[in-house]
C-alpha cells in the first residue's frame, strides 16, 4: 500500500510518499481504508521532533491523527464495530497515523461516521472537534446563560467552540482577523472582536464566565484575558507550551487542555452534524501524495482553515 512517512525528524521535505507493508489487526483492533485523514498543527511538530517527549512516535512514523474510512478486517476481540462500517476516530498520537491507504485502529476509539457528508470530509471533525468539546464541556462546564470569550476563533477549533457554545445557550464574544471575522460572525458569535485593530480587553466591556484561548499570545497577554473573568470563572488554555494562569484571590481558575479521544463524545459530535446544528468546515482538499506541500505551507503560516488529506475519491 502507499503511505507517506517520515524516517527522521526535520523539515517538511524529510516526508516520503512510498510503498509499506498493509498492516495486520491485532486484539482489538481493526484495519480501515481510508478515505481521508486531515492536517494539525501537531503533525508538523510531530515530524519536526519538538513532541518527542509527550508523543515519542518509532521511526519511520506515519502521520494523521484523523481517520474517516471504511473498516476492512476486524482482530479478536473487537465488537460493535465490522467490516464494511464507514467509521471517524482520533487515532492514538504515537501510533501509525492514516496518511496512509490502510490504518490500524483501537475498536473502541471509533465511532460511526456521519451520513449527511461525504466520508472524507469527516476527517476535518475529530481531533479539532473534540478540542473544543472538551474545552467547553469537560473543562469549563459552560451552561445556557453564561457568557464566554473565545480568543483566536478564526481557527478550525475556533469554529467548532463557537457554534457548540451558541448551541448551548451562551453569549458568545470571539476574536478574530479580518480573513476570518464573517466566518465566525457565520458561525453563531454574538460579538466579533477584531483583534488586528481592537485591544481585546478594552472591547470586551463585561466581565464573562469563561475564557478559552486558542491563540498563540505572549504570557502577558494570557494573564491579561484573567482580568475579564468574573470571581469564581475559569480561563482554558490549549497553548500547552504556556501555562494557564490562575487568579486564586477571585477563584478564577486556569486549565491546560490537553485533548484525549473520547469516542462517545465524537457520536455526540457526529449526531450534531447530522441533525445540522454543528457546519464540518473544509477549506481544502489535498491529496495524499502532496502532504509534504501542506506541512511546507503549515510551517509558512500559509494554511487558512482546516485542510483535508484525500486518500479515496469524495464519494460515499
Amino acid at each position: 500500500m502507499k503511505a507517506v512517512r517520515f524516517h527522521e525528524y526535520g523539515d517538511p521535505d524529510v516526508l516520503r510518499y512510498e510503498d509499506v507493508a498493509q498492516p495486520v489487526p491485532g486484539p482489538g483492533q481493526v484495519r480501515i481504508r481510508v478515505a481521508a485523514t486531515s492536517f494539525n498543527g501537531v503533525d508538523g511538530n510531530i515530524r519536526g521532533g519538538f513532541m518527542q517527549g509527550p508523543i515519542p512516535v518509532r521511526l519511520p512514523h506515519t502521520p494523521g491523527i484523523d481517520v474517516a474510512g471504511t473498516v476492512d478486517a476486524v482482530g479478536e476481540n473487537v465488537a460493535g464495530v465490522a467490516a464494511g462500517d464507514t467509521v471517524v476516530g482520533f487515532l492514538p498520537m504515537a501510533a501509525d497515523g492514516a496518511a496512509a491507504e490502510y490504518v490500524l485502529a483501537p475498536a473502541e476509539i471509533l465511532a460511526a461516521a456521519p451520513t449527511s457528508i461525504p466520508l472524507a470530509d469527516a476527517a476535518a471533525l475529530p481531533l479539532v472537534g473534540l478540542t473544543a468539546w472538551q474545552a467547553l464541556f469537560d473543562h469549563a462546564q459552560l451552561t445556557a446563560g453564561q457568557r464566554i470569550l473565545i480568543n483566536g476563533a478564526g481557527g478550525a477549533v475556533g469554529g467548532y467552540a463557537v457554534q457548540l457554545a451558541k448551541n448551548a445557550g451562551a453569549y458568545v464574544i470571539a476574536t478574530g482577523s479580518p480573513r476570518s471575522g464573517e466566518q465566525v460572525k457565520a458561525a453563531g458569535a454574538d460579538e466579533v472582536i477584531d483583534h488586528t485593530t481592537t485591544a481585546v480587553n478594552t472591547a470586551v466591556t463585561e466581565p464573562v464566565d469563561v475564557v478559552l484561548n486558542l491563540a498563540p499570545i505572549d504570557p502577558a497577554q494570557l494573564a491579561a484575558l484573567l482580568t475579564l473573568i468574573r470571581p469564581g470563572g475559569v480561563l482554558v488554555n490549549t497553548t500547552v507550551w504556556m501555562p494557564a494562569p490562575s487568579d486564586e484571590e477571585r477563584g478564577v481558575r486556569g486549565i491546560d487542555l490537553f485533548v484525549r479521544s473520547d469516542a462517545g463524545q465524537l457520536s455526540r459530535l457526529v449526531t450534531l452534524a447530522d441533525s445540522g446544528q454543528l457546519r464540518v468546515d473544509v477549506a481544502e482538499r489535498v491529496p495524499l501524495n502532496e502532504l509534504a506541500t501542506v506541512h511546507a505551507r503549515a510551517a509558512m503560516g500559509a494554511l487558512s482553515g482546516k485542510v483535508v488529506i484525500v486518500v479515496e475519491a469524495l464519494s460515499r
